[in-house]
């Protein structure tokens, strides 16, 4: 396993590659855990060449997020990285990525203002402009993206479509530890009790994924009330979003029967302190 720090060192390793060669190449901001080594995984099964990134982009924090204090632990991410498979990681600092004020925007409409970007203004601007930067430096042929995120998979792939970007995002499944919370780097700020207190999130979307198949509510609203009242009940969760939208296109949906789309997705973003998670389930309506 390579580990390259300039763009220019990792442009001229990827030319060595055989033509015909696969390149899969797996985006992060690092401290990585179980859910980023199956993405890496799953890049090994499909491409003959590798590439994880380590980059904390600056553009998609807001002025009071956390930055500066986003977890980093180039050691252990580098040990990660190798067991699951990576054959190039490229970290780089930031100075490397943006030498200069970008005076160029990649800004994808509409489903953007939803969900995470109603709450966090300029966030998928800043991710946009990464990924975009990324894939035109590695300029691999397959992308792969933790569905933790769907709103930020649903960005990039309209991004790629729209622009005729020659890669395919490939969206892999949550991973979650084994009482269900969603894995993210995140977690790490949690204290025991607002982790024990966080464990709502999971257990709320099982039982509305279920209740929806037994009982089949018609009235988005219902199933809206129903979520945040279970939240709500933990005494440490503020609620920043329960939303239920279609899915991909993350449109407004006010009963079920009139849904066009075949998917919807139910998205929650709830702090716990000052830590924010996200989480959410997607539900095929088609087949309920």
């Amino acid at each position: 396993m390579k580990v390259i720090r300039t763009i220019s060192e990792l442009r001229s390793e990827l030319k060595k590659r055989p033509f015909d060669a696969l390149v899969g190449f797996v985006p992060t901001m690092g401290f990585l855990h179980a859910g980023h080594a199956s993405l890496l995984h799953k890049a090994r099964e499909e491409c003959q060449i590798v590439v994880l990134s380590i980059f904390v982009n600056p553009t998609q924090f807001g002025p009071n997020e956390d930055f500066d204090k986003y977890p980093r632990n180039e050691e252990r991410d580098l040990a990660i990285a190798k067991e699951a498979g990576a054959d190039i990681v490229f970290f780089p600092q930031v100075e490397e990525i943006y030498p200069r004020p970008s005076k160029t925007e990649v800004i994808v409409s509409d489903i953007t203002t939803k969900l995470c970007g109603a709450s966090r203004p300029g966030h998928f601007a800043g991710v946009t402009l990464v990924v975009s930067k990324l894939f035109n430096i590695v300029q691999p042929d397959k992308a792969y993206f933790g569905m933790k995120d769907a709103q930020q998979v649903a960005v990039i792939t309209q991004m790629v479509n729209d622009l005729n970007m020659p890669v395919e995002i490939v969206p892999c499944p949550i991973l979650r530890e084994e009482d269900g919370l969603a894995m993210s780097s995140r977690n790490v700020y949690l204290s025991s009790e607002q982790r024990n207190e966080a464990l709502v999130l999971s257990r709320t979307l099982m039982e509305t994924k279920q209740w929806l198949i037994t009982d089949a509510p018609n009235l988005v609203s219902d199933i809206r009330e129903r979520i945040t009242n279970q939240i709500s009940a933990s005494p440490l969760a503020e609620i920043d979003y329960v939303e239920v939208l279609s899915y991909p296109a993350l449109e407004t949906v006010e009963r079920l029967d009139d849904q066009e789309s075949e998917s919807l997705i139910i998205a929650l973003a709830v702090k716990f302190g000052a830590t924010r998670l996200i989480d959410n389930v997607i539900i095929s309506i088609k087949g309920n």
